[in-house]
């Protein structure tokens, strides 16, 4: 999944960006809210990690164009504002989350995918789905009782599926979300590991729409 940081302390934004990495993010980051702003216009995140205090356009203006415009991404704010009336503000301009620095980065992986799983509408940390049984945190995969060895990119690939089940995501879609700037993608990228994918949980699992891209059915009742 790919999320944006913006944040204009160099130091900090680039260990928030190393972090994400770590825990399997995909991860852009922006030093200023204009910069941010253009990015959220190119890109579809599934989340945004904003700091308040911006040089260009603030954290709070910019939060407050994205929900004029009906966008509904989730937003985590980081900031060194620790009042109340300052928590309100953001969160009344239609922040999801609010941690104050300075944080613990093992708690803010954890707000992120608590953010992520209630914009797709789960409750629990891991995806179920038939047989299959997939915990983004740990990248951990099962079919029917059995670990299956996935590469970080393939698990993600399968999480993205999952989250949108019954809707083809076409190729620029997943590589959009599998690769950040400055990261080069091969030409057949998405292809091999739909063919990795198969070949470790069956052919019948990630269904092929031609001229429109790939999907996982939603299951029958």
């Amino acid at each position: 999944m790919r999320l944006l940081v913006v944040e204009d302390d160099v130091l900090l934004g680039q260990g928030i960006e190393a972090g994400l990495k770590q825990a399997g993010f995909t991860v852009d980051r922006a030093l200023d809210g204009r910069a941010a702003a253009l990015a959220l216009d190119a890109v579809d995140y599934e989340l945004l990690v904003l700091d308040l205090g911006l040089p260009r356009m603030s954290g709070l203006d910019l939060l407050q164009g994205l929900r004029s415009k009906g966008r509904d991404i989730p937003v985590l704010i980081l900031t060194a504002r620790d009042t109340v009336q300052d928590r309100v503000a953001g969160l009344n301009a239609g922040a999801d989350d609010y941690l104050v620095k300075p944080f613990d980065l093992a708690e803010l992986v954890a707000r992120i995918r608590a953010l992520l799983r209630r914009a797709h509408g789960r409750s629990s940390a891991v995806i179920e789905y038939s047989k299959l049984r997939v915990d983004p945190a740990s990248l951990q995969v099962m079919l029917d009782g059995q670990t299956i060895q996935l590469s970080a990119r393939e698990c993600a690939i399968l999480v993205d599926l999952l989250e949108h089940k019954g809707i083809a995501l076409s190729r620029a879609r997943l590589e959009e979300s599998l690769y950040g700037w400055n990261e080069e993608v091969e030409s057949n990228a998405i292809e091999v590991h739909i063919h990795n994918l198969r070949k470790k949980l069956g052919d019948q699992l990630i269904k092929t729409i031609r001229g429109v891209g790939y999907l996982i059915r939603k299951e029958t009742q």
